[in-house]
């Protein structure tokens, strides 16, 4: 029985390995040649920021609550409570032999990003938000640092790539939204095109791991709220109006 387990757990493993260099093989061949949003993805807001890319991630949920409720939701929500995405910066640290972020960092997906050095670049009020910072993820301890929008969108240094991602929420009806998350990478230059291709090619299922983690807990928070009818603004949101 043991035996028979064993083979069986070395299989499923057999399995994995092959499949994971499979996709490592086919993201490293794909990297650069994208295929651009339609009519419905398309997003005027980011695209004023970075309008060319090398890498897209887009992900979206229908929700049936305000697009307020789920904005703000999307806003609100934090990282630290998902066993996934914990897992998933631990196992970060150990590939890249980074030393643990001791930093207590704020709650909230924008607190804490904004804490990290991610800045804001432009924002629709209870709608969409657009982030950005010009970084080396290759690196083991990663350093975010944030641009004024228009430094942003001329930054050309040749040693970084610049990222730049969305919270969207799309009214569908008054009580129905769509809610929508993408991020953009643009490497400056060939030497950080690269590092970012091997980086991407090797750790991106993680990444996007932790984009699909966030949309089951934004709808359901979201819902909630549009249940017991409060709505919450966004952090980034309020101060902006202050």
């Amino acid at each position: 029985m043991k035996k028979r387990r064993a083979q069986i757990l070395f299989g499923a493993a057999a399995v994995a390995a092959a499949a994971y260099g499979v996709y490592v093989c086919a993201t490293w061949l794909r990297y650069g040649r994208l295929r651009r949003a339609g009519r419905r993805e398309a997003d005027p807001l980011l695209d004023r920021f970075m309008p060319e890319y090398d890498v897209v991630e887009r992900h979206h949920l229908k929700v049936d609550a305000p697009a307020e409720d789920t904005f703000a939701a999307a806003c609100d929500m934090d990282f630290a409570d998902s066993r996934i995405v914990r897992t998933i910066f631990k196992s970060r640290e150990f590939l890249l032999r980074a030393s643990p972020d001791g930093n207590n960092l704020p709650r909230g997906l924008l607190a804490r990003t904004k804490a990290l050095g991610w800045g804001v670049l432009a924002e629709v009020p209870g709608r969409e938000i657009v982030m950005g910072a010009v970084t080396q993820p290759w690196v083991p301890n990663v350093v975010f640092r944030a641009l004024s929008p228009d430094e942003f969108t001329t930054f050309r240094d040749p040693g970084y790539v610049k990222i730049a991602w969305t919270l969207r929420a799309d009214p569908v009806t008054p009580a129905r939204s769509i809610f929508r998350t993408e991020t953009r990478v643009l490497a400056c230059g060939p030497v950080p095109r690269s590092k970012f291709r091997k980086y991407w090619a090797f750790l991106s299922p993680g990444i996007i791991l932790i984009r699909l983690a966030m949309l089951g807990p934004v709808k359901r928070e979201a819902e909630r709220r549009a249940r017991d009818g409060g709505r919450l603004n966004c952090p980034a949101a309020v101060e902006n109006l202050a």
